[in-house]
């Protein structure tokens, strides 16, 4: 049950008084109060931001993809509304933009964007890395279509954000499970490889699926993990994990892991020995933003060493 109060209708409806409004509650926003004592959730967040609007808002941006259920999103946001208003009071970003009636609905009884109209900001507003980060949760949370963004991006020609949004939308997968997953993904894209599948299933036999990988190309049975710190602090993953491994390698996968200590040139050269070495041709494609790093030289008939 939501705590959240807009101090002036409980006064007006008799259900506090000033006294006890000021004994009880701390302020989050002009009008807006919680108990004291309680600590907000990303939900209270989000709506003492509607409710400051006066409900005139429509939350977009990040907060709307958290309520459309997309995950990685903290209480510590600043809520982003479709509101009209040049000085927004702190914690809330306001834009004011253009919104078709289609392009909003109300979610847990706030407005909020659809969720192609969340997918269309958050792939214009943010810096790029982040921007795919989000897009991949809010997929993986809503499957939104892209033809219903592309839409969108012919609706609002001229729209800020719009190259960005167009570059990034081909590349948006719901596969990913994490954002250094979506990181790790944009690495290989930006350095010219081929697009790897993401929750690649290794079968022994025809059916029993032993282990799903985070990404990888399944024709030459070579994937790329990033260990992140429940490897380290969930002794049942890890403790799994060190029991399916050499299981994985058995049935022929080449297995690339990466952790936040390896330097991203470190790990492109190593799944660029391993795909080779499987009988990939190494040519990359031509990418503008690989301008750092360079193939290293590898034997394509080192498979056969």
């Amino acid at each position: 049950m939501r705590k959240l109060i807009v101090g002036s209708q409980a006064k007006q409806a008799g259900a506090l008084t000033e006294y006890e409004l000021r004994r009880g509650y701390v302020r989050l926003h002009r009008d807006i109060y919680v108990p004291k004592g309680y600590s907000p959730d990303l939900l209270d967040v989000i709506d003492g931001a509607w409710l400051r609007s006066g409900r005139k808002g429509v939350v977009a941006g990040i907060a709307a993809s958290a309520l459309h259920g997309a995950a990685w999103v903290g209480d510590d946001i600043a809520v982003e509304l479709i509101w009209n208003n040049t000085r927004p009071p702190e914690g809330i970003v306001a834009r004011a933009e253009c919104l078709e009636p289609d392009e909003f609905t109300t979610l847990d009884c706030i407005a909020v964007t659809t969720a192609a109209r969340t997918a269309y900001d958050l792939g214009r507003h943010l810096p790029r890395l982040e921007a795919l980060i989000r897009l991949d949760a809010l997929k993986r949370a809503t499957a939104f279509v892209d033809a219903e963004v592309l839409e969108l991006t012919r609706r609002h020609k001229g729209a800020r954000g719009m190259r960005q949004l167009l570059e990034l939308l081909p590349l948006v997968d719901g596969g990913a499970a994490s954002p250094q997953e979506t990181r790790l993904r944009l690495l290989y894209f930006d350095a010219g490889f081929p697009r790897p599948t993401t929750q690649v299933a290794v079968f022994e036999g025809r059916w029993k699926v032993v282990r799903r990988l985070d990404m990888g190309w399944e024709d030459f049975k070579v994937a790329s993990e990033y260990d992140g710190d429940q490897h380290r602090t969930d002794r049942t993953q890890y403790i799994r994990d060190q029991r399916l491994m050499p299981k994985v390698a058995r049935l022929g996968w080449d297995v690339i892991r990466a952790i936040k200590e390896d330097r991203d040139a470190e790990v492109l050269d190593r799944t660029y020995t391993a795909l080779v070495r499987r009988g990939w041709d190494g040519r990359l494609r031509p990418s503008r933003r690989n301008r750092w790093w360079q193939p290293p030289t590898v034997l394509k008939d080192a498979a056969s060493l």
